[in-house]
């Protein structure tokens, strides 16, 4: 790990408050092409390499410009104005809206006072010497998860000037995974801090309300916004510093397949609301990040322009953890393209002459066959990412463990077999990450085991088996294998000309 000390800056500011530069360690453990970026933005010379959200950030100097290449549409006359919608949608554009909403809910008047800043909806909030009173949690006899009552009335609060009107106008997103409306709707001021506090956090703490994590979709739009909230908070030096406690509001204990991916952000155990149990806590600072199910939000419910791809925010989250848990890629010697068929081991999407398929695959010489199973009873998620990192061509049934595009190389293809009615989900996620995306597309050369059998529904596509013919499987692989040829870096010709 790399540490670098600044002494000839005069000061900057981290988050609400100014820190000298006196020996200021700085973590700077990122990916190297990130580097330059972070430093830039901390000495605020970002002429010439920018993330895209600071003020100075000319378009030709961010982190990435999206592509278009698909045809224009009704919401953009232009090809300029559509980039700008998507970069906006679901790339820096959108952290650079979150960071011009940001405003005081609760001012401080004096140097050591409380604050509290916030977007717009709450969606995003940050706050110094703030109290929390966790004395409710006693009385729950019951576990807490995807509740909007922990707090009650004055349990949440600071000293200082508060905008109570302007918060109150800003709590219209009442929901547990929406906004921060449901536990800031209580906040109050104190006459003063830390006051009775039976406990004071000093290292900086991430409150987070998180999604399903059995699934990995689900669960890594909780990762993905807790980056985006890095850059929005954007605390100079200590940005992505791991030194930082992770909150979890539950009163379960944190258990996932894909628990490794903290190591990414954080160096402690993950607490939940047990941790304080019956506590008044004062936290000297907190980020209460983005939620996974925000309206019009990362990634869930981004309303993402046609035609656009290759999110530069994406690509940065995707490179960062890959970085962070020491994930590497493997030159192949042999020069074949690496293919990984995802099996599933579950009742529904299963591929019924999947073995079929596999072995029409390794009978293609120029091909590397590896059929897996992305379970954590049979391979670490650490290994899993190890896998999709060092595959050129993804293949697999619609569901969750498609989620794993997210760390393809950039000239991969994600071949997903069949979409199961739910055509945008994991085409979107492609497009956003960057890599190219295929499915099934002569309905008449797959079958179904039978209609499907959702538990309330009726029939239902996801909810049963299939079967697709071989060649017009093969046909689309060879269509993914030419991208691969002619994006991936150090490709043999002569591999090229055999094929």
């Amino acid at each position: 790990m790399l540490y670098l000390k600044i002494i000839a800056i005069p000061c900057f500011v981290l988050s609400n408050h100014v820190v000298r530069p006196d020996a200021v360690p700085m973590d700077l453990n990122v990916h190297p092409e990130h580097l330059p970026y972070m430093l830039n933005s901390i000495t605020k010379h970002n002429k010439t390499r920018c993330w895209g959200y600071e003020n100075d950030c000319d378009t030709e100097h961010r982190y990435l410009d999206p592509v278009c290449p698909g045809p224009g549409t009704s919401w953009a006359p232009t090809k300029r104005d559509q980039i700008d919608a998507f970069y906006d949608q679901g790339d820096f554009g959108y952290v650079k809206q979150q960071r011009e909403e940001i405003t005081y809910m609760c001012e401080p008047i004096n140097q050591d006072d409380s604050s509290l800043e916030c977007t717009n909806h709450l969606k995003f909030c940050r706050g110094h010497n703030i109290m929390i009173n966790f004395e409710n949690i006693l009385n729950q006899n019951h576990p807490i998860r995807y509740q909007m009552d922990v707090l009650t009335n004055g349990q949440i609060g600071g000293k200082c000037k508060f905008h109570k009107e302007k918060l109150d106008a800003q709590c219209d997103h009442l929901s547990p995974l929406q906004s921060w409306s449901p536990e800031l709707r209580f906040f109050t001021t104190i006459d003063q801090y830390p006051g009775k506090c039976d406990l004071i956090i000093t290292e900086p703490t991430v409150i987070m309300k998180i999604d399903a994590t059995v699934n990995m979709y689900h669960h890594f739009c909780d990762f993905l916004n807790l980056y985006a909230s890095q850059h929005v908070n954007s605390s100079g030096a200590s940005m992505f510093s791991k030194n930082i406690n992770i909150l979890v509001w539950e009163s379960f204990a944190y258990e996932s397949a894909f628990s490794e991916t903290f190591q990414a952000f954080t160096m402690h155990p993950i607490w939940n609301l047990n941790t304080f149990r019956g506590q008044v806590v004062c936290f000297n600072d907190i980020i209460l990040p983005l939620l996974p199910r925000m309206i019009f939000g990362l990634y869930y419910n981004t309303p993402l322009i046609d035609g656009c791809e290759n999110s530069g925010l994406f690509k940065a989250f995707s490179q960062h953890v890959l970085y962070r848990l020491n994930i590497v890629q493997k030159p192949n010697d042999n020069g074949k393209i690496r293919i990984t068929f995802l099996s599933r081991n579950t009742k529904y999407r299963n591929v019924l002459n999947e073995n079929e398929l596999i072995t029409a695959l390794k009978n293609h010489s120029q091909y590397e066959v590896k059929k897996v199973v992305y379970s954590g009873n049979i391979l670490t998620f650490k290994e899993q990412i190890q896998i999709t990192y060092n595959t050129d061509i993804f293949i697999g049934m619609h569901g969750a463990g498609l989620t794993h595009l997210l760390f393809l190389p950039e000239w991969a293809v994600l071949f997903e077999l069949y979409n199961c009615e739910d055509e945008h989900c994991y085409k979107d996620l492609a497009r956003l990450r960057g890599v190219k995306y295929i499915t099934w597309r002569d309905i008449n050369k797959f079958s179904m085991q039978d209609k499907g059998h959702h538990p309330d529904q009726g029939a239902h596509a996801k909810f049963t088996n299939y079967s697709f013919d071989k060649d017009e499987f093969i046909s689309l692989v060879e269509e993914a294998a030419t991208h691969v040829k002619k994006h991936k870096h150090g490709y043999s010709p002569k591999l090229h000309d055999e094929f």
